[in-house]
């Protein structure tokens, strides 16, 4: 059975989630659905991250195996329309080895958080961005974010549900910008690993938003890390903001 890698980009607000479920809507399902409408036989297919509920994505990238040897052009074009009108599109599809996995065979995930700073209330970003009342110290939030580069035990950023074997993780880059804009002051923070603990990036976030308001100083960043206990964490990042924006593999799959 050729196998097909997809790249794809989803609204995760009507959504409970990347991961199938039985009784609310899924990205998964969406997908499977959509093939099922090809070849009514596919099994399950399989992605490099199950985001959350609320969660978006530019670069997620999942895997399937086809009965039929599809053009991938001609596969794309064909889940697309039936994908329709769910907020999902397949961005690009390529046949890869049998043996190659979406999540297996990934070395780098990529995550951005948009937080947009302003009093009024988000009208075209609402459920695309945290809307944050008051200006954030970026400089502050910069020097707090060093204090998570490198190997660390990240027990105190992560889900008490996390299924993860070890809370060890490698994080590899934080960046932080700021721009102003006619709508707000839009802060985007990137966030570059290999994988990602439950819950990770939106707890990194939603600690150093504390650090940007000046209810933390950025040294508590280290404390809390070194305590290595959840209670230590500040509050968690909505979803709104969160996108899964590339899947890193070598050899590259997408051009």
């Amino acid at each position: 059975m050729p196998r097909y890698a997809f790249l794809i980009e989803y609204d995760g607000q009507p959504f409970a989630g990347w991961q199938r479920q039985a009784d609310q809507p899924s990205v998964q399902g969406a997908i499977e659905r959509a093939l099922a409408r090809l070849e009514p036989d596919v099994p399950s297919i399989a992605a490099a991250g199950r985001t959350d509920a609320g969660v978006h994505a530019t670069g997620q990238v999942a895997h399937a195996d086809m009965a039929r040897d599809w053009e991938p052009f001609r596969l794309s074009e064909a889940l697309n329309y039936h994908l329709k009108p769910e907020p999902v599109a397949i961005t690009a599809c390529v046949q890869v080895d049998p043996d190659w996995h979406a999540r297996f065979s990934a070395n780098e995930r990529r995550y951005l958080f948009r937080i947009v700073s302003r009093r009024a209330p988000l009208v075209h970003d609402r459920g695309k961005a945290w809307l944050v009342k008051g200006a954030l110290d970026v400089d502050a939030m910069r020097e707090g974010a060093a204090h998570l580069i490198g190997k660390h035990d990240f027990t105190t950023f992560r889900a008490s549900i996390c299924q993860a074997k070890s809370p060890v993780k490698t994080l590899d880059e934080i960046g932080i910008t700021a721009e102003d804009t006619p709508g707000g002051t839009e802060i985007r923070l990137t966030f570059r690993a290999r994988s990602f603990l439950h819950n990770q990036v939106r707890s990194l976030v939603g600690t150093l938003e504390r650090v940007g308001h000046g209810a933390w100083a950025p040294n508590d960043v280290a404390e809390a890390l070194a305590a290595r206990d959840r209670a230590a964490c500040g509050p968690v990042a909505p979803p709104d903001g969160l996108y899964l924006t590339g899947v890193g593999y070598n050899p590259p799959v997408f051009d």
